[in-house]
């Protein structure tokens, strides 16, 4: 059996859900079964049907519910989360917030996270939101992938496109009308395939590893 691989995310009206959809090609590019599943929402009903969320989100039900717990049996974690003020989404907070206890247990250290987000905006604030989630990971032990140069489309000059070497991502529109274009689900792509070879290599290694330092 090859890594399990855990594609973690939160999407309101959709942009994020294309985006773990082409995470997931690239896990399968590279051997792997991806598995996708949501953080639990925090809006009331009221409010995702004013925002226009409410029809995707009958949809988004139909991707199953993380639990915490689950989270120690993946062997690699790519996190979705769009981006709110330069920082993860509420829901996204609240999840890795409740992780407490696995912190306390280890059960992500020696393990690959990664990171894929949105904003409404060219300029807000994905490449903050990369990094700030990355923080969350690392004080879990986790060993942090991004999305390196061998993705040429981050160097694009003949369009507007999200994507850093921090991680895939893309750029909605104010009101939500920009779907991810062709080379921004191209760079999800490749995090994703990016993510999984690493985890191939690196999962039959980690017990291995941490018994090193077991003994310290």
């Amino acid at each position: 059996m090859g890594p399990k691989i855990f594609v973690v995310y939160y999407s309101m009206t959709g942009h994020m859900h294309k985006l773990a959809e082409a995470v997931c090609e690239g896990i399968r590019d590279a051997g792997c079964t991806p598995r996708m599943y949501r953080v639990p929402e925090t809006l009331p009903e009221e409010v995702l049907v004013m925002t226009g969320a409410k029809a995707f989100q009958e949809d988004f039900l139909k991707i199953p519910e993380i639990k915490r717990d689950e989270l120690s049996r993946a062997d690699a974690v790519i996190f979705g989360t769009p981006t709110r003020f330069g920082n993860m989404c509420g829901q996204m907070r609240q999840f890795l917030d409740s992780t407490g206890g696995l912190w306390k247990t280890g059960g992500l250290t020696g393990k690959v996270g990664s990171v894929f987000t949105s904003s409404a905006t060219q300029h807000g604030g994905q490449e903050s939101t990369i990094l700030t989630t990355q923080i969350t990971l690392q004080h879990h032990g986790m060993i942090i992938a991004g999305l390196p140069y061998l993705f040429e489309g981050q160097s694009k000059m003949d369009e507007i496109t999200g994507c850093s070497p921090y991680g895939a991502s893309t750029i909605t529109g104010s009101a939500g009308e920009r779907m991810p274009s062709e080379n921004e689900l191209s760079g999800a792509r490749t995090q994703g395939r990016y993510v999984a070879e690493i985890a191939k290599a690196l999962a039959p290694k980690r017990d291995e590893i941490l018994k090193i330092f077991s003994s310290c």
